[in-house]
């Protein structure tokens, strides 16, 4: 009851914001083919020589809710195989499944019980950018829960960054205009379109998480109502039976006194 209580809300609030995102990636991969090689911005540019990965990993803090913190591990256990990698986790599920493959974590969040608020953002992107800028790592990708519907929530991988380039961003190449200029906006939309992506995640992680733990706790109740109607049914029969012994024992003996 109390995941669907939060579940609305949850829903409510990663759909919402999805089409903003959505568009928001468009624009993003547009502005990128205005700009020439020699001016892209630091997020574009890919660092080839550099094998080290950061990934982070979003999970609830709690348990209850399925087989969604058990999809999420095994991603992370076939992400463990690709080489060095850098994590950052956000929810106490992650946390202990990485620690306890000794992977080298740069920083731990809790992910909490209520509807993400924003402000969760700023130090997983300042982190972001302290290993991409700083080229300590080639890529970012973030591993969350992919809010389907109420019944189907599966684990995600999504590179964050370098941002790629899209085939569908060739339309704004020819239909969008920009102002005051691309080369004046793009550092602030990136470092938006960053923040946006992230958020968009926690946002479909919390809403997996309801669903999830709702239809958990469903199937629970109702195993658990099944095992209690096959208890009382059993039960009903050995007390019948119990019952019917004992008015044999008593017909009986009044048979044997009567004679």
């Amino acid at each position: 009851m109390i995941a669907a209580s939060k579940l609305k809300k949850a829903q409510d609030g990663a759909e919402s914001s999805k089409p903003y995102v959505e568009k928001l990636d468009y624009l993003s991969k547009a502005l990128e083919q205005r700009v020439d090689k020699e001016n892209f911005h630091q997020y574009m540019i890919p660092h080839e020589d550099i094998n080290a990965k950061l990934l982070i990993v979003i999970s609830p803090d709690k348990g209850l809710c399925g087989g969604l913190v058990t999809n999420l591990i095994r991603e992370i256990l076939h992400y463990s195989n690709a080489g060095k990698t850098y994590y950052i986790t956000i929810g106490k599920k992650a946390e202990r499944a990485v620690a306890s493959l000794n992977k080298e974590v740069v920083a731990s969040f809790p992910f909490g019980t209520t509807l993400p608020q924003f402000e969760m953002v700023f130090p997983i992107a300042k982190i972001v950018d302290e290993y991409f800028l700083g080229k300590k790592v080639s890529e970012v990708t973030i591993l969350s829960t992919k809010f389907t519907s109420v019944f189907s929530q599966v684990p995600e991988l999504n590179t964050l960054l370098p941002v790629k380039l899209a085939e569908k961003a060739e339309a704004g190449k020819s239909t969008t205009l920009f102002e005051p200029n691309v080369d004046a906006l793009l550092p602030a939309l990136l470092q938006h379109y960053l923040e946006m992506v992230i958020y968009q995640s926690l946002l479909e992680s919390y809403a997996s998480e309801q669903a999830a733990r709702m239809i958990a706790m469903k199937n629970a109740t109702d195993n658990a109502l099944d095992i209690i109607s096959e208890l009382r049914l059993e039960y009903n029969k050995t007390r019948q039976e119990k019952i019917t012994n004992e008015l044999l024992d008593i017909t009986g003996g009044s048979q044997i006194a009567y004679e």
